[in-house]
């Protein structure tokens, strides 16, 4: 299990962090932190070699109703579960002046092998769900795969893709 990211720690400057979306940016001058503390999500960080944060993501556990799954899913599962387990990837940002050298990328496959690994040995989560914060993140994720959930603007992508990726 060799991830690229540390999770996020009081030693990190993380007020020079940039991504040019102010509530990803204010998440994580302010809040992270937080959460971490609160139990809400874990905060994970890729720094550069002079301890810059390159890009952060987040992930904490969550549930999705069983009936806002498109029917080619939904018909494989037990009806008795209204509500099935998922992992929450909540934000995800790359700072600006590391733009374009798809650091995205890279965050979103450590984040999916995270979270494969998790629900393959301790935690079971039928699919990633992300919360798309504007047009330009929901063709990122659409562009990896994911689906979006009906009358919803979340996104998924189930644990068995995922999990195809890191055999």
């Amino acid at each position: 299990m060799n991830y690229l990211t540390i999770p996020l720690d009081s030693s990190r400057n993380k007020n020079k962090f940039s991504c040019g979306k102010s509530a990803l940016d204010n998440y994580l001058h302010k809040q992270a932190s937080q959460d971490i503390k609160r139990k809400l999500s874990v905060c994970f960080i890729l720094p550069d070699i002079n301890n810059t944060i390159i890009g952060f993501y987040t992930l904490s556990n969550d549930s999705i109703p069983q009936k806002n799954l498109p029917e080619e899913i939904k018909k494989k599962l037990p009806e008795s579960y209204t509500n099935l387990p998922v992992t929450l990837l909540g934000r995800l940002a790359v700072d600006n002046k590391f733009r374009g050298q798809r650091f995205g990328e890279l965050l979103l496959l450590d984040a999916l092998k995270r979270c494969n690994d998790v629900s393959d040995k301790s935690i079971a989560s039928m699919a990633v769900v992300v919360d798309p914060i504007d047009e330009d993140a929901v063709s990122f994720y659409k562009k990896y795969g994911f689906i979006e959930l009906p009358d919803s603007k979340r996104m998924f992508l189930p644990m068995k893709t995922i999990s195809k990726l890191f055999k």
